[in-house]
């Protein structure tokens, strides 16, 4: 007779040990295998908006466009360069400036090429950026826009809203020096032949080798309310324009340079015309010389370049023969380069001045002495007589 065996229920730790097991291989399983969700971990949403890690998703994957009409937008955005631009440092969200799209997919985008569609945005900047907004409406370039050339620069021409970096020091609230240094890149995407003649003058090629010093094109036209250089109004203010910089001893200074320039030109015959003209007739040209007649306006070369520089006589004489076609060899000879005459520039100037200086009231002075004293001499004659009678 076989003795019935006995089948005993397992432990109950036996039991949460293989249950256990199972849990820690299905966990390793699932965090072993490739991530099909979004790169990053941020969230899906950001105050009841798409985050940017959600556009990015998709918008990082390379070769990504949209068709306009019969062209092709690329949509690709590096998010290591969006990650580092101004916008996404302030916490900007996609969506902030694409207001039309909160979700996937998106809806169709009516402009028929990409100009009209970049155009769609010229209001979104005007969120922020109010005073910078309504300074470029006031500008050459919106003027352009508004009489129908749409290749006129708008907004994203200059900021690419995706790379843009910090332009403005958050302590010093001036142009940063790298900002300072992308100026007339920028505008070379429209103004090409200005830059290649920019880049070869002293201003553009000292400015080439890291030199914060000089002018770059919005010191001389401004930022947004770029105005119209060929207007009058522009021309009669360049001297003003000119001694923002040379008129900066500290600056100044550094190069030897000096100081005078505006002074020395109000002073003379070409300055004192101009300041009197622009006070009586302001915004109407006038024909006499200001700086730019003779130092060039982009192509402005160091006064002692034997080619160009107008330190050189015969120079000089050429720039001089643009207003005085008479002018001969000796004309150019009286400008003393707008310094003022001393011991070091121009010394018998000096002295002569000094003289007259000295003698000219030296001779009034004892004129005035002599007829106060003959004064004094006939009123005192003048008494005793009447005491006499």
């Amino acid at each position: 007779m076989h003795q019935r065996k006995t089948i005993r229920p397992p432990h109950i730790w036996t039991v949460s040990l293989l249950l256990g097991l199972g849990l820690f291989v299905l966990a390793l399983a699932v965090f072993a295998s490739p991530a099909q969700a979004a790169p990053t971990a941020g969230p899906a949403m950001q105050d009841n908006k798409p985050s940017n890690d959600f556009c990015l998703a998709c918008h990082q994957q390379e070769g990504q466009d949209k068709t306009l009409g019969s062209e092709s937008l690329p949509v690709t955005i590096n998010p290591t360069q969006f990650g580092l631009s101004i916008h996404a440092e302030e916490g900007l969200l996609c969506v902030d400036c694409h207001t039309a799209i909160s979700d996937y997919p998106h809806p169709d985008v009516k402009a028929r090429s990409i100009r009209s569609y970049q155009l769609t945005f010229t209001e979104t900047c005007k969120e922020c950026h109010e005073d910078q907004y309504q300074a470029a409406h006031d500008s050459v370039h919106q003027a352009a826009l508004d009489a129908g050339n749409e290749n006129a620069p708008i907004c994203a021409d200059c900021h690419n809203p995706h790379t843009q970096g910090r332009v403005i020091g958050k302590e010093s609230g001036q142009l940063t020096i790298a900002a300072r240094r992308d100026v007339p890149a920028t505008c070379a995407k429209c103004h090409t032949d200005v830059y290649d003649t920019y880049k070869s003058s002293v201003h553009g090629s000292a400015l080439a080798d890291g030199n914060t010093d000089v002018p770059t094109c919005t010191d001389c036209h401004g930022v947004h309310n770029i105005g119209d250089p060929a207007a009058a109004a522009f021309r009669n203010n360049t001297p003003a324009l000119c001694a923002d910089c040379h008129d900066n001893e500290e600056i100044m200074n550094r190069y030897g340079v000096s100081t005078d320039v505006l002074e020395t030109y109000v002073a003379d015959f070409h300055g004192t015309t101009t300041t009197l003209f622009e006070q009586q007739f302001p915004g109407q040209a006038i024909n006499t010389a200001v700086c730019t007649d003779c130092h060039g306006v982009h192509d402005i070369s160091k006064p002692d370049n034997p080619e160009t520089g107008i330190a050189m006589q015969e120079n000089l004489l050429a720039k001089c023969q643009r207003c005085h076609p008479d002018a001969t060899a000796n004309f150019p000879a009286a400008w003393m380069g707008h310094y003022q005459p001393s011991p070091e520039h121009y010394p018998i100037v000096y002295y002569v001045n000094l003289f007259y200086k000295i003698f000219i009231p030296a001779v009034l002075g004892g004129m005035i002495l002599f007829i106060l004293t003959d004064i004094y001499r006939r009123i005192l004659d003048r008494v005793k007589g009447v005491r006499r009678s």
